[in-house]
C-alpha cells in the first residue's frame, strides 16, 4: 500500500479518483507542528535561532492515525502545498511521524499546481526530497515574525496599553492606513466651479457640453455663462482617435483579491477560503502566486475556447511577465483546471469566482478592443474669448477581449452627428460650486495594491495582513474603506515614533527579499536572523527606558470642563477609543465622551445576576454578582459585577426600548423584529430566538412586499425600500427595468 498524505480533507476523495489502485490517501488537516505560545521556550536565540516545535492542540488523533497507516505503507508520499507553507508541513509530517532515521521507510515529495489526474500523474512521475531552503525560508519569516512581534508587543503593553499588539508586516500596513488619514485630515479643500451647457445641434440632437476650465471664484463663472448668453454658438473642432485597451494578465493572488473586492463585493480572506474549496475540487489551479505565467499544457485549451466561442480572429496569444522580482511560490497563474468548464462550483459564491477567473484567463489571451473617442468642442461667435466648451464619447469598434470580460466593458457613449462650423442653439447654461477632495481611504483592494507596489508581504499574507488589523480593532471597516480607530492612530504613532526604520516600506521590503534569498539557497538562516534581531533587541531595550509612557493624547478643548470637579480635562484612550479625562484623575472621577457629553458612570441596578443565582450554591448567598449598567462601545449594557468570572450581559431597559421596531414576526406571528449585533454589524431577528430563527438584513418598514407578501425593509442612500425576501424581484428593486 502507497500513503500519500495531503493538507485538506476535501482534497482526498478528489485526488484519490485520479490514483491508481492500492493508494491511500490521507489529511494533515493543514499544519501539525507549531512553536508554542509561550515565548520564553519557543525560540533558542542563543543556539543560533533554533525552533522549538510542539504539537498542536487537537492534532494528537490525527498524527496517530496517520503514524498507523504510515506503518502499514510500503511507500509515503508527501503532497501537501506548492509553496513554503505546504513545503514546511512536509517537513513538520517527517518529524512528527518519525520518518527520519537509517530503518525508517523512505518518504517522496511531490507538488502539483491543479488537481486533474494529469497533474497528479506526473506528480507522482517526478518524486523529490524536501526542499530544505524552501523549510528554512518558511522557519526564518516564522521566527523572525514571533521575535518582532513578542518585543513590539511587550513594549506597547508597558508603554500604551495592556493587550495591544505589534507585528512586522501588520504595522507597516497599520502605518499606510495612518497615512492616508493624516493626509486627509491635513487637506485644505479648494473651491472651484463646473459650468454646463445643454445644446441643440441642427438636427435637433441634444448634447451637454462641459466647459473645459473649472474657474476657482463665482465671479469668473458668472462671467463666463453672461458671455455665453449674449452669444451664438458653433462647432469650433471635432476629433476622432482610435485607441485600444489591452487585455490584463491572467490573476495572481493580489490581482484576484482586488477584482473579487471591486467586482463581487468580497473580502481578502473570503475571496482565499472560497478559491481554497475551488482548488480542493480540482476547479482551479493553487491560489497563492505571484506568477502571471500560464502552463504549456494549459494554453492549447485557452485557445480552442477563443476559437470555439467567438472565432480566430479574437485569439491573440500573448506572455506576461512578472512585475515581481522573486515570483516564486506555485509557478502558474490562477486558471480553471479545465478551461472548456464555463461554469463550475457547488455554491454561488464558488461560481461567481469561478466566473471572474475563468473570464481573465480567456481574454488575457485574446485580441485588443478597439476604441473610437470622439471629442467635439464649441465656443461662442463673438469678440469676447471664453473657454471651450466640450463633451467626449467613444464606441466600440471591435470588442476583442472584452467579449469574454464584459464586467470590464463600460458603457458606449454615442456623440450626435455634427461637423466642424455648424451652429447649437444653447438651451440652458449653469454652474455648480465644487471643492476639491482629498484621496480617499483605502478600500481592501486598494490597500493588497498597495502592500503589493511596496513589496510589503507575500501573496499568501495580503489577506492575514488586512485581517488582523481589523481583528485588533485597529482598523474599522466603514463601507468599503479602512478607517483606523484612536487605537490603532495611537499604536502607529507610537511605532512610528521610536521604530520608524523597523517599519519602513524599505526595511520591510529588503526583509522580504532576505528570506527569498533564504528560499533560494542564498543566504544563510542564522546569519539573516543574527544580522536583524541584535540591533532591533538592543533598540527595544533602550526604548523601554528612554520612550514615556502614553497616558494623556494630550490637552481637550478648554469649553469641556471635568463635569465634577470643572478642572481641565485631558484625552485618554480606553478600550472603546478616545475620551476625556479630569486632569486630576484618580482624585477625581470626572469623564466625558470624545464629543464632550458626559460619561456616566457604572451603576447598581437593584438586581442580582441572574445567572449566578442559577449556578451557585444558594447557601453562598455572598457570592452572587450584583447587576451594573455600563456604557460601551454600542450603548448601555447590564453585566455582572462578578465580571470576568459571570459573563452574564444584557441590554439596559433604554437600549431594548431602542432595539424594538414595533413590527410582528412573519414567521412565528408572536414574537417581535429586534435589533441586534453580530460580529458583522447589526441585523434583525425575532425577539424569539432560539425557538424562532426569522432573521433579516435591515430595519423592517413596517410594509409588505406587493409582490411576495414579505417584509420591506429599510433602503440605502442609492437602492429604495426592499424586500426581504432574497429570491423575490423586489428584493434589488433598482436592478429592475424601468
Amino acid at each position: 500500500m502507497k500513503l500519500l498524505i495531503v493538507e485538506s480533507p476535501a482534497k482526498t476523495k478528489t485526488i484519490l479518483k485520479y490514483l491508481p489502485a492500492g493508494y491511500e490517501v490521507r489529511a494533515s488537516v493543514g499544519h501539525v507542528r507549531d512553536l508554542p505560545k509561550s515565548n520564553k521556550k519557543a525560540i533558542d536565540i542563543e543556539a543560533g535561532f533554533l525552533p522549538h516545535y510542539e504539537t498542536i492542540k487537537g492534532k494528537e488523533k490525527i498524527i496517530a492515525e496517520i503514524k498507523s497507516e504510515s506503518k502499514k505503507a510500503d511507500e509515503i508520499i508527501l503532497a501537501t502545498d506548492p509553496d513554503r507553507e505546504g513545503e514546511a508541513i512536509a517537513y513538520h509530517l517527517v518529524e512528527a511521524l518519525d520518518l527520519n532515521g537509517g530503518k525508517a521507510k523512505k518518504f517522496k515529495r511531490i507538488t502539483f499546481n491543479e488537481i486533474t489526474e494529469s497533474a497528479v500523474s506526473e506528480a507522482i512521475k517526478h518524486p523529490r526530497a524536501i526542499d530544505m531552503d524552501l523549510v528554512r525560508a518558511q522557519e526564518a519569516r516564522r521566527v523572525l515574525d514571533r521575535l518582532v512581534g513578542y518585543d513590539l508587543s511587550g513594549l506597547i503593553w508597558k508603554k500604551v496599553r495592556y493587550g495591544l499588539s505589534a507585528g512586522r508586516v501588520q504595522s507597516p500596513a497599520l502605518r499606510i492606513i495612518m497615512e492616508r488619514e493624516r493626509e486627509i485630515r491635513a487637506f485644505i479643500p479648494e473651491s472651484y466651479w463646473v459650468i454646463i451647457g445643454e445644446f441643440q445641434t441642427k438636427k435637433k440632437q441634444k448634447i451637454t457640453l462641459i466647459c473645459d476650465e473649472e474657474p476657482k471664484t463665482e465671479k469668473e463663472a458668472e462671467w463666463i455663462i453672461k458671455a455665453a448668453n449674449g452669444c451664438d454658438w458653433q462647432v469650433v473642432g471635432i476629433t476622432q482617435t482610435e485607441a485600444k485597451r489591452s487585455p490584463r494578465p491572467p490573476f495572481i493572488t493580489a490581482t484576484l483579491q482586488q477584482t473579487a473586492s471591486s467586482h463581487l463585493g468580497f473580502s481578502p480572506s473570503r475571496t482565499m477560503a472560497i478559491a481554497q474549496k475551488l482548488y480542493e475540487q480540482g476547479l482551479i489551479t493553487y491560489m497563492r502566486t505571484d506568477s502571471v505565467n500560464l502552463s504549456k499544457e494549459a494554453l492549447p485549451q485557452i485557445y480552442a475556447t477563443i476559437e470555439k466561442d467567438f472565432g480566430k480572429n479574437y485569439l491573440l496569444p500573448r506572455v506576461y511577465v512578472s512585475k515581481s522580482k522573486n515570483a516564486q511560490e506555485a509557478h502558474e497563474a490562477i486558471r480553471p483546471a479545465i478551461v472548456a468548464k464555463k461554469s463550475a462550483g457547488s455554491t454561488e459564491e464558488q461560481k461567481k469566482l469561478y466566473r471572474l477567473i475563468w473570464e481573465r484567463t480567456v481574454s488575457s489571451q485574446m485580441a485588443d478592443a478597439k476604441i473610437l473617442r470622439t471629442k467635439i468642442s464649441a465656443n461662442i461667435n463673438g469678440k469676447i474669448e471664453i473657454p471651450n466648451f466640450s463633451a467626449t464619447g467613444s464606441v466600440i469598434v471591435f470588442d476583442g477581449w472584452l467579449a469574454a470580460d464584459k464586467m470590464s466593458r463600460g458603457e458606449d457613449v454615442e456623440m450626435p452627428q455634427v461637423e466642424k462650423g455648424d451652429a447649437l442653439k444653447l438651451l440652458n447654461i449653469s454652474s455648480e460650486g465644487k471643492q476639491t477632495e482629498p484621496s480617499g481611504r483605502y478600500t481592501e483592494a486598494g490597500l493588497i495594491k498597495e502592500l503589493e507596489k511596496r513589496e510589503i508581504g507575500r501573496p499568501s499574507t495580503y489577506a492575514a495582513i488586512i485581517k488582523t488589523i481589523q481583528d485588533r480593532g485597529y482598523v474599522l471597516k466603514e463601507g468599503k474603506t479602512l478607517k483606523p480607530t484612536d487605537t490603532g492612530e495611537v499604536v502607529s504613532g507610537f511605532l512610528e515614533s521610536n521604530f520608524a526604520k523597523y517599519i519602513s516600506d524599505s526595511f520591510t521590503a529588503e526583509m522580504e527579499n532576505k528570506l527569498d534569498e533564504i528560499a533560494e539557497g542564498k543566504r544563510k538562516y542564522e546569519k539573516m536572523l543574527g544580522d536583524f534581531y541584535k540591533p532591533f533587541s538592543k533598540e527595544v531595550k533602550a526604548k523601554e527606558k528612554t520612550a514615556g509612557k502614553i497616558t494623556d493624547l494630550g490637552e481637550a478643548d478648554e469649553k469641556f470642563k471635568c463635569p465634577v470637579c470643572e478642572g481641565p480635562m485631558v484625552i485618554k484612550l480606553a478600550r472603546t477609543g478616545k475620551f476625556l479625562s479630569c486632569k486630576k484623575f484618580p482624585e477625581c472621577q470626572g469623564a466625558r465622551k470624545i464629543d464632550g457629553s458626559i460619561m456616566e458612570g457604572p451603576k447598581e441596578t437593584g438586581e442580582l445576576c441572574p445567572k449566578c443565582l442559577a449556578t451557585r450554591d444558594p447557601a453562598k448567598r455572598d457570592d452572587v454578582g450584583k447587576l451594573i449598567e455600563r456604557e460601551g462601545r454600542f450603548g448601555k449594557f447590564v453585566a455582572c459585577s462578578n465580571y470576568p468570572k459571570c459573563r452574564f450581559i444584557k441590554k439596559s431597559a433604554e437600549e431594548e426600548e431602542k432595539a424594538k421596531t414595533g413590527v410582528k414576526c412573519p414567521k412565528c406571528s408572536d414574537g417581535e423584529i429586534i435589533e441586534r449585533r453580530g460580529r458583522f454589524g447589526p441585523f434583525f431577528s425575532c425577539s424569539n430566538y432560539p425557538k424562532c430563527d426569522f432573521i433579516m438584513k435591515s430595519r423592517p418598514t413596517g410594509d409588505v412586499c406587493k409582490l411576495c407578501g414579505s417584509l420591506m425593509m429599510q433602503g440605502t442612500a442609492t437602492i429604495p425600500d426592499r424586500c426581504s425576501n432574497k429570491n423575490c424581484p423586489m428584493h434589488n428593486p433598482h436592478k429592475l427595468k424601468k
